[in-house]
């Protein structure tokens, strides 16, 4: 990386850590693509908590309830949602357009949890979708790779109601997706499909914009100031506390199961997210002083910290290391997010 790379400030997210989880189950047998959640598949997979908005509690509940369900075996992640509506509507036909300019259901896995390297899921209730990789947020040099495509990808809607149709008794639509390991194990830890107890990040996304009726269809309702849309409205599983998604490490954890189990944050994770409050202050630092430091007094502020870094910097570098509670391995950030796990000789 050049050392005359300017650094921007990354918004520190108002919201305590606490993302949510999931315990995914075996799947018990193949499915059968057809968008309905009402079927013996998804029989004992519990449903995710209801969505909130993406900032959180700040912000008042959805009007409309989003709910989601997963499950796995050894080909599929399986991602099933339910969206109440009564404007169902779509209009991109297009594999790989921008899906978020209609209403849209999303997801974003993070399969190593490093920040680094994940991917985006969108489609739409015309069951139109766009699939993309990043090798890193937009926040820290992006961009996204569109080219890239979920092969063996399945996808299948159902409309509770009639699509496109403000007239009709719409009452939601509904979504299944079957990921294929084959390819999410490009940017999984060891490059391989998850086994009983692993933990990857993993959030949704739900995006609804204001419309009205005209001539007999949806509209977008305009905003007469800016003579463009409304912004849409976000509403995730796992609030991110601030209006991005591409805060991989506010995503909730997804486990995969194969009976009882009960999450607990570890003290890895705890110290990984005290990192990255770290790198949000050195950045805003960098664009303060033109430089980052390497005196962890400057970046604490007032809050309370569980660890003591050692920093060391150039002029528009940074790496942090917090060595681990029995010396074997330092947890490490850097100016571009991305965080590992270092093994001490």
């Amino acid at each position: 990386m050049s050392e005359k790379r300017r650094w921007g400030v990354v918004p520190e997210p108002q919201l305590v850590f606490g993302p949510r989880c999931y315990a995914a189950q075996r799947a018990e047998g193949p499915l059968e693509l057809d968008g309905r959640l009402d079927k013996e598949f998804w029989a004992h997979a519990p449903w995710s908590e209801d969505f909130v908005d993406i900032e959180g509690d700040i912000r008042p509940r959805p009007p409309k309830r989003t709910r989601a369900k997963m499950l796995w075996d050894d080909d599929y992640l399986y991602i099933g949602a339910h969206l109440e509506e009564d404007q169902i509507w779509a209009t991109i036909t297009e594999r790989d357009a921008v899906i978020f300019h209609d209403n849209d259901f999303e997801v974003f896995i993070d399969p190593d949890g490093d920040t680094h390297n994940y991917y985006e899921f969108e489609m739409n209730a015309l069951n139109t979708v766009w699939d993309l990789l990043l090798p890193k947020p937009y926040r820290d040099g992006g961009p996204a790779i569109n080219g890239w495509d979920i092969a063996g990808l399945k996808t299948a809607v159902h409309i509770d109601g009639e699509l496109n149709n403000p007239h009709a008794d719409n009452r939601g639509w509904s979504l299944e997706i079957a990921m294929p390991w084959r390819i999410l194990k490009e940017c999984a830890p060891e490059g391989r499909p998850p086994k009983v107890g692993d933990i990857w990040r993993i959030n949704f996304s739900r995006v609804e914009w204001q419309v009205k009726v005209e001539d007999g269809r949806y509209v977008k309702v305009i905003n007469p100031r800016t003579g463009r849309p409304y912004p849409e409205d976000n509403w995730v599983w796992s609030p991110q506390g601030i209006v991005n998604m591409h805060y991989p490490e506010k995503w909730g954890y997804l486990v995969f199961a194969d009976g009882p189990y009960e999450f607990c944050l570890s003290r890895d994770e705890l110290v990984k997210w005290e990192l990255r409050r770290l790198y949000y202050r050195q950045r805003a630092y960098y664009t303060a002083h033109g430089r980052f430091t390497s005196d962890f007094s400057l970046l604490k502020g007032d809050d309370v910290w569980t660890i003591t870094p050692k920093i060391e910097v150039t002029t528009s570098l940074f790496q942090a290391q917090v060595r681990s509670e029995d010396g074997s391995y330092t947890w490490n950030i850097r100016e571009d997010g991305l965080v590992w796990k270092e093994e001490i000789a």
